[in-house]
């Protein structure tokens, strides 16, 4: 990636895709060129959420409504030390930012930090491509680097697939550190960051949980020498089938039965856990608007979402596991993809989605509830 933070929101840009469409419009944010996976995310707010979350690594991601911006960038939302989208598309960019707790514009902020974004395309064309062809490498030129675009369609195809990559431990902590228990500290907690967000070891917090996290390259004995009541495995970005590190770590924390929560990422390697397969969705479920269904309790959520991968587990019955009993817990109801794990004969679950509300729904909330009274009961 080159950039340049000068000239942003002037300079002409063009979006190239690796099937050889192209879109031209101007940039918007840092001026050069990137490359990541093009998705499209269908949530009307909250994106400066979206962009901290590290499950965005490595992709470029298409805002299907039309005017963002509005609200600026402040001091309080993000979701870890920096953006993680590899670019940014926009139709609409916000002129004037109006928000009382706004500190600076979201072009500037996407400058400061190097994100070359484009700005003025038919979004909605651009996500209906991807709909009927499936999410693909993209690449975003804008200044010095727009070129005859059949240059730029061959540094598209050189950049490397979503499929086969291994990234949680490039966005994961290096070193271990603790959020402590808001009031009462009543349990303790192990959570391995496969590309956690800053909002989940919070909601823990806020249940009186004191939440160690833990590097994704934490060893067994690194998770046991916190003395946990329960481990909980985050969200994060890359292909579940590179992820053979966490999976032998879950084994390990199935094998002492040991309560159990998994999100997103965390969704996926329970799946391969229990010897259920993963597959890549054709463009995935992004946004803050996906119907799901706990099926335990016929409640339908409202829920967050970052995921292309998904879990291939039967929806039709229960699985026997070599950890017991198994059955899939919560469904998409647009498509019927996989939301949610359980174990039937001990202490464990997952869901697909993004639980804490950052940015989305407060649908969810009551999983992290369901982690206590998993603890709870061991402890009993």
């Amino acid at each position: 990636m080159t950039i340049s933070t000068r000239g942003a929101g002037k300079a002409p840009a063009v979006l190239v895709l690796e099937d050889g469409r192209s879109f031209r419009g101007r940039a918007y944010g840092a001026v050069g060129e990137t490359f990541g996976e093009a998705v499209f995310s269908t949530g009307m707010t909250g994106y400066q959420e979206t962009l901290t979350d590290p499950s965005y690594h490595r992709q470029v991601v298409v805002m299907t409504a039309p005017h963002v911006g509005n609200t600026g960038v402040n001091d309080d939302d993000p979701e870890s030390g920096k953006i993680w989208v590899s670019g940014y598309v926009v139709r609409d960019p916000a002129r004037i930012p109006s928000n009382w707790r706004s500190r600076r514009t979201l072009d500037e902020e996407l400058a400061s930090q190097g994100v070359v974004g484009i700005s003025g395309i038919d979004t909605r064309a651009l996500t209906r491509h991807l709909r009927e062809r499936g999410a693909m490498r993209v690449g975003i030129f804008s200044g010095n680097a727009v070129q005859d675009e059949g240059v730029l369609l061959a540094k598209v195809r050189q950049a490397p697939e979503m499929s086969g990559a291994d990234l949680a431990a490039e966005v994961a902590t290096k070193e271990a550190y603790v959020v402590p228990a808001i009031g009462t500290k009543k349990f303790t907690v192990a959570a391995i960051d496969l590309g956690i967000k800053g909002m989940t070891p919070h909601r823990m917090a806020e249940r009186g949980i004191e939440v160690h996290v833990l590097p994704a390259t934490a060893t067994l004995e690194d998770v046991y020498a916190v003395k946990p009541d329960g481990v909980f495995f985050s969200n994060g970005p890359g292909d579940p089938s590179t992820a053979d590190h966490p999976v032998s770590v879950m084994r390990g924390v199935l094998e002492r039965k040991t309560p159990l929560f998994g999100i997103c990422f965390g969704n996926q390697i329970l799946g391969r856990s229990l010897g259920f397969g993963t597959y890549k969705l054709k463009y995935g479920h992004r946004g803050i608007n996906q119907p799901v269904q706990d099926r335990t309790t016929g409640k339908v959520e409202v829920t967050a979402h970052n995921h292309g991968f998904a879990v291939d587990a039967p929806l039709d019955r229960v699985s026997d596991t070599e950890f017991g009993r198994a059955e899939v817990s919560h469904v998409c109801l647009n498509d019927q993809v996989v939301e949610g794990l359980q174990l039937l004969d001990q202490p464990a679950f997952s869901v697909q989605y993004h639980p804490e509300a950052a940015a989305g729904p407060h649908d969810a909330a009551y999983l992290f509830d369901r982690f206590v009274t998993l603890m709870e009961g061991q402890r009993a």
